[in-house]
């Protein structure tokens, strides 16, 4: 264990110390200022304002940052001796805060296998790769107009998307950026908004201190999945470029091993749930208030592909198909072993209860036999163009998920033949 914790030490004073913009030789071509299109995007260089609302200005109150329990804060939602320094300072990991993009022509930098975060919001996709997003976690950004946040945490393995848009406890309607705290709690990425410097629970998208304590964040659906399927699916889509303002060693995993399932995890106190091994996979979702939750053993899902559970009331499907490497493992990226791409979907499309079955990197099924994608969205055959709901889910290590929902249920590898 030694040795993981002093390379992620290492992994932070590297984010600490690296500075500067990437010279114009990492790219082949200049990447689309995406915030200065409109709406309906563009296919050159965007120039102009972008036609979105201002961001709230800050507010003079009390910073959680500083002070979990400051003067006039209410009471924190967690035990605030639990809030643990990960080292760097805020914004130490620095978010994105004008994502830049290119087009799917003008990536020559990304390997096939390569897991990337899959966004799709009113039609329009965007793809934002792990190597870029474990060195920043949050990536602020616009897409159909929408204003979110796009995060990920590879401490605990968890990729949530977040609508930026929110009503604080005052009845007050913000729009907020987000940045990285610098400090974990159960060894998970800690954000802040910088409107009211309150600490937001990546992995459970809840504001737990600070002015917005108990503000729940309204979240998207987002697929970890390979480029090459993304790039197949979605021609037209625009991906996340390396030009961001900072330099960093894109491609490089600063976590190498991290993902052992058995290892220990990083600045954890609390109690494992011994039911998995600390840092299996899980397909995890939950409803907003958190009061119900579910998870099911990745295990069982390389197994057989498609199963069946019961959700909040509801008949689902969690599945996995091939494809897309671990980012988490060895020290290159794209040399990383496949640990396949999730989804929880309804699986009624017009009335009719559909049964699916994993075909490559996409589904199958029998009733029709359409190809769909593991997003849901229907791709050739009778439905092709029909949509299943995708719920928002993530991919935690377990660890993680069962310290935020001790009460989850989970569908374990075992339980089925």
């Amino acid at each position: 264990m030694r040795g993981v914790r002093t390379s992620l030490v290492m992994a932070a004073a590297l984010v600490l110390t690296a500075c500067g913009a990437l010279g114009d030789d990492d790219q082949a071509s200049e990447p689309l200022d995406v915030l200065g299109m409109s709406d309906a995007g563009s296919s050159g260089s965007a120039s102009g304002s972008p036609d979105f609302l201002p961001e709230s200005p800050r507010e003079d109150v009390a910073s959680a940052l500083d002070n979990p329990i400051g003067d006039g804060l209410p009471e924190p939602l967690v035990d605030p001796s639990r809030i643990q320094s990960g080292g760097p300072p805020p914004d130490g990991i620095p978010p994105v805060d004008e994502p830049r993009f290119d087009t799917i022509a003008d990536v020559d930098w990304l390997a096939d296998n390569e897991p990337v975060l899959a966004l799709t919001i009113d039609g329009q996709a965007r793809a934002y790769p792990v190597q870029i997003m474990m060195w920043h976690e949050i990536v602020n950004d616009h897409v159909a107009g929408v204003p979110v946040a796009v995060t990920f945490c590879p401490l605990c393995n968890s990729a949530l998307v977040f609508d930026r848009r929110l009503t604080g406890p005052d009845g007050a309607d913000r729009l907020v950026s987000f940045g990285t705290s610098g400090q974990l709690y159960n060894s998970d990425l800690l954000m802040y908004d910088r409107q009211t410097e309150s600490l937001f629970s990546q992995l459970i998208g809840l504001g737990v201190a600070g002015v917005l304590t108990g503000v729940e964040l309204d979240r998207y659906p987002v697929q970890t999945v390979s480029y090459g399927s993304w790039r197949e699916q979605n021609p037209d889509g625009l991906v996340l470029n390396r030009i961001t303002g900072q330099e960093r060693n894109y491609g490089a995993n600063p976590y190498e091993s991290y993902d052992e399932e058995d290892r220990d995890p990083f600045l954890f106190d609390g109690v494992v749930d011994d039911r998995l091994p600390p840092k299996r996979r899980v397909v995890g979702v939950a409803t907003p208030d958190g009061s119900s939750a579910l998870a099911v053993d990745h295990a069982l899902l390389e197994r057989k592909g498609v199963v069946d559970v019961s959700f909040d009331g509801r008949d689902l499907v969690a599945v996995l198909v091939t494809g897309g490497a671990s980012a988490l493992s060895s020290g290159t990226i794209a040399e990383n072993d496949p640990v396949g791409a999730t989804a929880v979907l309804d699986p009624v499309v017009n009335g009719q209860r559909l049964t699916l079955a994993v075909e490559g990197d996409g589904l199958r099924d029998a009733e029709t036999g359409t190809t769909w994608s593991v997003a849901g969205q229907g791709l050739d055959g009778p439905l092709a163009g029909s949509s299943m709901q995708a719920l928002a889910h993530t991919d935690p290590f377990w660890f993680a998920w069962a310290a935020f929902y001790p009460d989850t249920d989970l569908v374990l590898g075992s339980a089925q033949p």
